[in-house]
């Protein structure tokens, strides 16, 4: 990303962002800013995301730093995951943006309607 006035997101920029900004890696963050927890935990407590998309998330969020995986017993395996620091350093920028989408939520909402009656206009509808 740039410096200047120019707003510009490169490639890996947008690709970090979309991987830690997406719908279940919001959701983990979350929970683990809170405390660790176990698979089943995250799971109870994002009952909407199936295993498989929850295995994913926590994938691409340990290679990107921002989660650690421990394994605290062998038989049976039992795996914790806790954010790391790095990862600590998102609940701010992310904290942000729930501000402003909580503050402009209203704004966001008209636009949406004015947007699908001038849709429902040019249709014919």
């Amino acid at each position: 990303m740039d410096t200047d006035d120019e707003l510009r997101i490169d490639a890996p920029h947008r690709e970090l962002l979309d991987q830690i900004l997406d719908k279940w890696s919001l959701g983990v963050l979350n929970e683990l800013c809170e405390r660790p927890c176990r698979f089943n935990e995250l799971r109870r407590a994002i009952p909407q995301v199936t295993q498989k998309s929850l295995t994913a998330t926590l994938r691409r969020l340990e290679r990107n730093g921002v989660i650690e995986r421990e394994v605290v017993s062998v038989r049976p395996v039992a795996v914790r995951y806790r954010i790391t620091p790095l990862g600590k350093t998102l609940r701010h920028p992310v904290d942000v943006l729930l501000a402003w989408a909580s503050q402009n939520m209203p704004a966001v909402e008209r636009a949406r309607e004015e947007f699908k009656t001038r849709e429902e206009g040019e249709a014919g509808f």
